[in-house]
């Protein structure tokens, strides 16, 4: 079977958009399943809906990478979107046509086509993805590196290039998942500059004419289809071999932190796509974390003891969804710093991409650090209603019925607790391993110092597990013993779970 290109593909009998040549706008880098999934994807409806008539050149970050694989198909590839919506399971195909080439700056060549995109008439935007570790200052890195390891040191290069070619500046997206990314990479483009000693002039048109911008992206990309059976189905069904089939979920935002006039320079506004141009990124963030990774974390280690072993079964039982979206909407919703009906939009949205029919996202896989994860997903929304104490209007009738605790959010620390100690049977290298009321052994995995912290506890009474548990500043960062009534909840909710089970004590919530 052919490998796709544009020949291959016309004579596949495609009948989806597509655009074979187009001025190479923006310059990317990084080429793996995310970027491909959610940015290069954007850019291709902007080109159908908008007719933005643009190309992504991306850049191979590392010395191994795609770009034989990519080029080899003349940039496209097609993707799969899978997920529910609206609550119907979707499954959409797309040949993405966006990408022009892939470079690898590791060769001659490479660098130099690096070079000369930087300095073309038609950039306008830069695009990243480099992982979490991407955004680093590596004083290791010289100006006359070709190029230099570090992502922010091939970024200072390129617009150095630009710049002297007195071309104007660019805008900037970084989409790696750290806090303030875009600002981070402009510091260490800085240090870059003063490192190599570049001119103060260069400095001053980074600053004023290039617009570097946080911003946070949210979209499940499982990436690859692993199974050999079902990839050899779908080339069989599209009438070519497809070496970089990508799938993502249905649901995606791009969240842009940048001044007003940035919605109608980027080409996503006119092409009708999720992705607002706001002036602060961090309380969108906080959406997610408290919304989206908070439910997981809220619901995971109870529903695992249950007997469930995937997220989408757990949306499909009527206790735990209505769990889970009580603590969403009566709990959290109600003490973001947004727009209500935006968030509560948001929050629905989440059942429908728990409850995806393509992905078996495990729960024993959501678990993994979860002290660290309920600290910073859970813990901020339970101390906040607390301290809000139905001062909120949208808390009165709530607060007034549950008191000041939100019952939800307190009983998820209750299951993080019972997941760490059920039937604790030894401490090994690979994380505790502890029995499941079914009877099923699992491995909780954390870092050592908590792991150890539960072997020596777990043989302790209920009260005593739980005072030294919300007692422990190393886990928490203050002693939680002194929220009011959480001591006792907790007690309460631990002991109703092993002596009812984790169902019954979501169960409990609902009464």
């Amino acid at each position: 079977m052919e490998t796709l290109n544009y020949e291959v593909l016309q004579k596949s009998g495609y009948t989806g958009y597509i655009l074979r040549n187009a001025p190479e706008k923006v310059l990317q880098f990084g080429e793996g399943n995310f970027l491909r999934a959610f940015a290069d994807t954007w850019f291709d409806l902007a080109n159908e809906r908008a007719g933005w008539n643009g190309k992504c050149c991306l850049v191979q970050p590392i010395p191994t990478g795609l770009a034989g694989a990519i080029n080899a198909q003349q940039g496209l590839y097609t993707l799969y979107l899978r997920g529910r919506q609206d609550g119907r399971a979707v499954s959409e195909k797309r040949v993405v046509s966006s990408v022009s080439r892939c470079l690898d700056p590791y060769t001659q060549d490479g660098y130099a086509a690096m070079l000369a995109v930087a300095v073309s008439d038609d950039l306008e935007i830069i695009v990243s993805n480099t992982t979490e570790a991407g955004i680093a200052y590596d004083p290791a890195c010289r100006k006359a590196d070709c190029p230099p390891a570090s992502f922010p040191a091939k970024l200072a290069q390129v617009l150095h290039a630009r710049w002297q070619a007195g071309k104007p500046g660019v805008i900037v997206l970084s989409c790696e998942l750290i806090d303030e990314n875009g600002k981070e990479l402009l510091r260490c483009v800085d240090a870059y500059i003063r490192q190599w000693g570049l001119e103060a002039d260069f400095r001053a048109w980074v600053h004023s004419a290039c617009t570097f911008c946080s911003t946070l992206v949210d979209r499940i990309v499982p990436g690859r289809i692993r199974d050999a059976a079902e990839a050899a189905r779908l080339d069989a069904e599209n009438g070519y071999h497809n070496e970089l089939i990508d799938v993502g979920e249905v649901f995606g935002v791009w969240n842009i932190e940048g001044p007003a006039w940035l919605a109608d320079c980027l080409p996503f506004k006119a092409a009708g796509l999720n992705c607002p141009v706001v002036p602060d990124v961090t309380p969108y963030k906080k959406r997610k974390v408290r919304i989206l990774n908070g439910a997981h974390t809220g619901f995971v280690p109870g529903a695992y003891l249950a007997g469930f072993d995937i997220v989408r079964d757990c949306m499909r039982n009527g206790t735990i969804r209505a769990f889970m979206n009580r603590m969403l909407r009566q709990e959290i919703v109600p003490i973001l710093p947004l727009d209500r009906d935006d968030c509560l939009r948001f929050a629905a949205a989440v059942e429908d991409r728990f409850n995806n029919p393509f992905v078996d996202h495990a729960l024993l896989s959501i678990s993994l650090n979860s002290t660290s994860k309920w600290r910073a997903r859970n813990m901020p929304s339970l101390l906040e209603y607390a301290a809000a104490n139905g001062s909120l209007p949208s808390l009165l009738e709530y607060a007034a019925a549950n008191g000041s605790l939100p019952p939800c959010l307190t009983l998820s620390l209750a299951a993080y607790i019972a997941f760490y100690t059920n039937d604790v049977q030894a401490l090994t290298e690979q994380g505790l391993v502890c029995r499941r009321p079914g009877g099923g052994a699992y491995t909780v995995c954390d870092d050592r110092p908590v792991l150890e912290f539960y072997a020596a506890h777990k043989d302790d009474a209920v009260p005593a597990l739980v005072r030294a548990v919300l007692a422990n500043q190393a886990f928490w960062g203050q002693d939680l013993t002194a929220v009011p009534g959480l001591e006792a909840a907790t007690v309460q909710n631990l002991t109703l779970i092993r002596e009812k089970g984790a169902l019954a004590a979501f169960a409990a919530c609902l009464a």
